[in-house]
């Protein structure tokens, strides 16, 4: 039953700000609930997307209480708490309040670049500590290392492991996870550009960034996905995949709020050592959108 929770169009949320880079609560809310009506199946709280790495401590408790009582229930929530310091993870796990989220997004180790065996420890200790099911997130682009296909197929048979995030971008890779799997584990896509030929090859849904902006278009495609509607789907796909490569020209979440601007939901602020996005890269996403 817990899988089913994470099956289809996950969205990692942004953080917004004000003009003076203070967390917009308003703003929050109201993505939030454009996200929910717009048909997503569940919502991934400060994860990369949403500049966890420049909030404080009590931001984040705010951030995760805020998102928690504007959902009310209607869709399952997923917390994000990573770290490279294991220890730490674990003391973050063991103070949160989980009621009302369902799970636990993890980012492997960034800048200390483990082992095999360590990023594998990390995850059992995780584990073994979460009262909540963990997903895996592999993203070398952002942690300097890769999760191998053997090392997070042996990370999935720890009891509290469901799923991992597969952002690698590595086709055999993915392919490999995906023909070995144990029969309990789902492998949810971490790129969006890559989610239709994804799902197409086995995968369960997607992790979006996207999805901020076109909640009901991209839950659409991957819904359409599911059913193995693989010619409507392909339609949605192409509609969207200037816009899913581009809002990542300039880094990211800077593009993604660019969209989110213009569409009224939030400001379009990132915090250093973000910056926005160059006129360039916002004028080809104003000229994308639809």
């Amino acid at each position: 039953m817990t899988k089913i929770k994470f099956k289809g169009l996950g969205v990692a949320m942004v953080t917004p700000f004000t003009d003076d880079f203070a967390v917009d609560f308003d703003a929050l809310a109201k993505l939030t609930e454009s996200l929910i009506s717009g048909g997503v199946n569940y919502l991934v709280v400060l994860g990369t997307t949403g500049e966890t790495a420049t909030l404080s401590k009590d931001e984040k408790k705010q951030v995760y209480a805020k998102i928690k009582e504007v959902a009310a229930g209607r869709v399952p929530l997923v917390a994000g708490i990573g770290g490279n310091n294991t220890k730490e993870v674990i003391e973050t796990i063991l103070a949160f309040d989980f009621t009302g989220y369902d799970a636990v997004l993890s980012v492997s180790p960034y800048y200390n670049k483990p082992n095999q065996e360590g990023i594998f420890q990390h995850y059992k200790a995780i584990a073994e500590t979460s009262p909540k099911p963990v997903i895996i997130y592999n993203v070398p682009g952002r942690t300097g290392s890769n999760i191998t296909s053997a090392t997070q197929l042996r990370i999935a048979e720890l009891p509290n492991v469901i799923a991992t995030k597969e952002a690698s971008g590595n086709f055999s890779q993915v392919m490999e996870i995906l023909a070995t799997r144990p029969k309990d584990m789902m492998v949810i896509s971490g790129d969006d550009a890559f989610t239709f030929p994804f799902m197409a090859l086995g995968m369960e849904g997607v992790i979006s960034v996207i999805g901020n902006a076109y909640p009901k278009e991209f839950s659409t495609m991957v819904k359409l996905c599911l059913e193995g509607k693989w010619d409507e789907a392909r339609v949605l796909h192409y509609k969207l995949l200037a816009l899913m490569e581009t809002i990542f020209e300039d880094g990211s979440p800077g593009g993604i709020k660019v969209l989110l601007k213009k569409k009224g939901i939030c400001g379009d602020k990132v915090r250093l050592p973000l910056a926005n996005v160059g006129k360039a890269t916002e004028e080809k996403l104003l000229k994308l959108m639809f």
